[in-house]
Protein backbone atom coordinates (compact mmCIF):
# COMPACT_ATOMS: atom_id res chain seq x y z
CA UNK A 1 0.00 0.00 0.00
CA UNK A 2 2.84 2.67 0.72
CA UNK A 3 4.39 1.71 -2.26
CA UNK A 4 1.57 2.48 -4.05
CA UNK A 5 1.02 5.85 -2.69
CA UNK A 6 4.83 6.75 -3.12
CA UNK A 7 4.32 5.83 -7.02
CA UNK A 8 1.04 7.89 -6.56
CA UNK A 9 2.90 10.84 -5.69
CA UNK A 10 5.02 10.98 -7.91
CA UNK A 11 5.56 14.18 -10.36
CA UNK A 12 3.76 13.04 -13.46
CA UNK A 13 1.34 11.45 -11.59
CA UNK A 14 0.56 15.16 -9.80
CA UNK A 15 1.16 16.65 -12.94
CA UNK A 16 -1.79 14.34 -14.39
CA UNK A 17 -3.97 14.17 -11.68
CA UNK A 18 -4.45 17.91 -11.52
CA UNK A 19 -4.38 18.85 -14.80
CA UNK A 20 -7.19 16.35 -15.25
CA UNK A 21 -8.90 18.16 -12.23
CA UNK A 22 -8.34 21.47 -13.57
CA UNK A 23 -9.85 20.64 -17.11
CA UNK A 24 -13.05 18.71 -15.70
CA UNK A 25 -13.76 21.74 -13.39
CA UNK A 26 -13.27 24.16 -16.70
CA UNK A 27 -15.43 22.26 -18.91
CA UNK A 28 -18.05 21.75 -16.29
CA UNK A 29 -18.42 25.48 -15.64
CA UNK A 30 -18.69 25.67 -19.53
CA UNK A 31 -15.26 27.80 -19.81
CA UNK A 32 -13.92 25.40 -22.16
CA UNK A 33 -15.52 22.99 -24.95
CA UNK A 34 -15.68 19.46 -24.69
CA UNK A 35 -13.20 19.42 -27.88
CA UNK A 36 -10.78 21.44 -26.15
CA UNK A 37 -11.23 19.45 -23.51
CA UNK A 38 -11.18 16.04 -24.57
CA UNK A 39 -7.92 17.12 -26.70
CA UNK A 40 -5.85 18.28 -23.93
CA UNK A 41 -7.56 14.68 -21.61
CA UNK A 42 -6.50 13.15 -24.66
CA UNK A 43 -3.07 14.09 -24.50
CA UNK A 44 -2.06 14.40 -21.32
CA UNK A 45 -3.24 10.78 -20.80
CA UNK A 46 -1.66 9.54 -23.61
CA UNK A 47 1.81 10.86 -22.64
CA UNK A 48 1.28 9.79 -18.90
CA UNK A 49 0.65 6.23 -19.85
CA UNK A 50 3.08 6.10 -22.63
CA UNK A 51 5.85 7.07 -20.19
CA UNK A 52 4.76 4.54 -17.91
CA UNK A 53 4.49 1.99 -20.81
CA UNK A 54 8.09 3.18 -21.83
CA UNK A 55 9.70 2.21 -18.62
CA UNK A 56 8.48 -1.13 -18.31
CA UNK A 57 9.30 -2.16 -21.74
CA UNK A 58 12.89 -3.61 -22.26
CA UNK A 59 15.78 -1.77 -23.72
CA UNK A 60 16.66 -4.57 -25.71
CA UNK A 61 13.58 -4.71 -27.79
CA UNK A 62 13.04 -1.06 -28.43
CA UNK A 63 12.19 -0.79 -32.69
CA UNK A 64 12.29 2.68 -33.14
Amino acid sequence: MKNQLAKLVDVKSVVTLSLTFVFTVLSIKKQISSEQFLTVFTVVISFYFGTQYQKHCPTDNKQL
